[in-house]
C-alpha cells in the first residue's frame, strides 16, 4: 500500500467499521518502520481491501483486515492474510494474532481456516456496539 491508496482505504474504512481509522492514522501505519500494510489493488487501480500488521520483537500483531463490502467472499482477505504469513515468516516472527468481534463468525471462520486458534478473549473490547474481543493468534512453528 502507498499513500495514492489512502483515499480509497478511508472509504473501506468507513464502510466496515463503526470506528474508522483517519487519514493520519493510515499515513503514520505507512511511514511505521515497524509496520507493513498491503493492499489488494484490480488492474484499475481500484483497492479492494487492506491489511496491516506491527510488529514488536518476533511478535506480529494485526492491526486490520478489511474488504469492501462488495468484494467480499472472493478470497481477498484470504490472499492478504497469506501474504502477511509469508511476511511474518520472512520477519523471523513467532506468531500472528489479532483480535476479532465476537459475532463476526464469518471471520473468525476465515481466520480458523488459515490455522489461526481462539487463544483469549478482551471483555468489552469494542465499544460502538459495545462487544468482546476474541483474540486469535497463529503460531508459526520451526
Amino acid at each position: 500500500m502507498n499513500t495514492s491508496h489512502i483515499p480509497q482505504v478511508e472509504e473501506i474504512e468507513r464502510a466496515c467499521f463503526p470506528d474508522p481509522w483517519s487519514k493520519k492514522l493510515l499515513e503514520d501505519l505507512l511511514a511505521e518502520e515497524h509496520a507493513l500494510t498491503l493492499a489488494a489493488v484490480a488492474g484499475d487501480g481500484a483497492v479492494l481491501g487492506y491489511v496491516s500488521l506491527s510488529w514488536v520483537l518476533d511478535e506480529g500483531y494485526i492491526n486490520n483486515v478489511a474488504v469492501r463490502p462488495d468484494c467480499r467472499r472472493m478470497g481477498i482477505a484470504t490472499a492478504l492474510l497469506e501474504a502477511l504469513r509469508r511476511q511474518g515468516l520472512e520477519k523471523g516472527l513467532s506468531f500472528l494474532t489479532l483480535e476479532v468481534r465476537e459475532s463476526n463468525r464469518g471471520a473468525r471462520a476465515l481466520y480458523a481456516g488459515l490455522g489461526f486458534a481462539e487463544a483469549g478473549q478482551r471483555r468489552g473490547y469494542y465499544l460502538h456496539p459495545k462487544e468482546d474481543a476474541i483474540i486469535m493468534t497463529l503460531e508459526f512453528t520451526t
